[in-house]
């Protein structure tokens, strides 16, 4: 239990030290609610104080500066006081160990309106600034930051600026188009091609960036395109190809009468005709046949800049994929085959899927390599 008690204090001890000081006051309010603590107290006064100083000496040296920029935090620091404030008076006045903790309540609100009115303000101004004067989407995008804050803290009081906000936001956004354009003899549907760029998009983009897959506008202005190329799809013949195994056996075929010199059927001792049982030699030819066809795709992944135009990242791609089917008839007497054999004739042929069919099993090959390619440059595409 002192072990304990040590480690708390040291980590109370080392919050304090670090400035720390709301971790502290958070921490040793905790634990006056529950049970008053002379120890607990003590810390809490004192992380009370100088945070409460280190706030009020910032606040005096950015009033001094007189900068409009510092406005912003002239703001947070009061906000600070004001919750530091709240928080201790949870469990003040509190008196312990013959020493009362009590502390004056101070009305913040009217400095932190002002500072408040006046960070809008400034963050008002130059956002429209930086609106009107903007000459890339970096600028656009600081407009738009500038906007949005100056519109949280004067609850959107000014004149058009949520027209401004929009504007800024779409302005600033980098729009990229991903086609894919077959460059190999193999004519495709415009579905197949589709599908290979119908993925997750989850951690491609950021808030800036946005990927359009299809043009939605004839007069959308794109700013960098992912070009899918297909440069080569070599999808073999159809093969087939038969081998034959000959199965003999020697089956039971009936039996036959033994006879006597005279022809006669001969008896045995319990006066029953005696036979003998006959055997005859069969024969099955199993003709086994293999199809077979492979498709295989090469390509290439170009990430380009549209303004100004140029190549950016270029990554290949490839898959490959095969089909095979066995089947089997036989020729003769199927009493012949083995179990194993037999069961490969109750398996017919099947149709040769089309070229196109072939490509299509591949495009769940394809699609990540593709993705992977795109989420490896993301950090060009700004």
């Amino acid at each position: 239990m002192a072990a304990f008690l040590l480690a708390g204090c040291g980590s109370t001890t080392k919050k304090l030290q670090q400035g720390n000081y709301d971790a502290v006051i958070d921490k040793t309010v905790k634990k006056l609610i529950k049970k008053p603590d002379a120890r607990a107290a003590a810390d809490m006064d004192r992380a009370y104080q100088m945070g409460n100083e280190r706030d009020l000496e910032r606040i005096r040296y950015l009033k001094m500066e007189n900068n409009p920029d510092n406005y912003d935090e002239i703001f947070a620091r009061y906000n600070s006081l004001k919750e530091r404030q709240r928080r201790v008076r949870t469990v003040t006045p509190l008196n312990i160990d013959g020493r009362t903790y009590s502390y004056e309540y101070v009305d913040y609100d009217a400095e932190m309106v002002n500072a408040k009115r006046k960070a809008a303000d400034f963050f008002y101004d130059n956002g429209k600034s930086l609106l009107e004067k903007a000459l890339q989407k970096s600028d656009y995008r600081d407009a738009y930051y500038q906007l949005v804050k100056a519109s949280e803290y004067s609850g959107g009081q000014y004149e058009k600026i949520d027209e401004m906000i929009y504007d800024a936001r779409m302005k600033g956004i980098s729009r990229v188009i991903v086609e894919v354009t077959n460059q190999s003899p193999l004519q495709l549907p415009r579905q197949v091609e589709e599908d290979l760029i119908s993925f997750d998009t989850r951690g491609l983009g950021n808030e800036w960036v946005e990927y359009h897959f299809k043009h939605v506008d004839t007069n959308a202005d794109y700013d960098y395109m992912v070009l899918v190329k297909l440069l080569t799809i070599n999808v073999s013949p159809d093969e087939v190809k038969d081998t034959d195994q000959i199965f003999n056996k020697r089956v039971s075929d009936g039996f036959e009468y033994v006879l006597d010199a005279n022809g006669n059927v001969m008896k045995d001792t319990a006066g029953n005709d005696i036979k003998l049982q006959k055997f005859k030699d069969i024969n099955c030819t199993l003709i086994e046949t293999r199809q077979f066809k492979t498709v295989q795709i090469r390509g290439e992944v170009e990430i380009q800049s549209m303004k100004p135009e140029r190549l950016i990242q270029k990554e290949p791609f490839g898959a490959s994929n095969q089909f095979e089917h066995f089947s089997a008839r036989s020729i003769g007497d199927p009493a012949a085959l083995t179990e194993e054999a037999f069961k490969k004739t109750q398996q017919e042929k099947m149709a040769f899927p089309s070229d196109v069919d072939m490509v299509m099993t591949c495009t769940e090959t394809i699609k990540p390599a593709i993705r992977n390619a795109i989420y490896a440059n993301r950090q060009a595409i700004q």
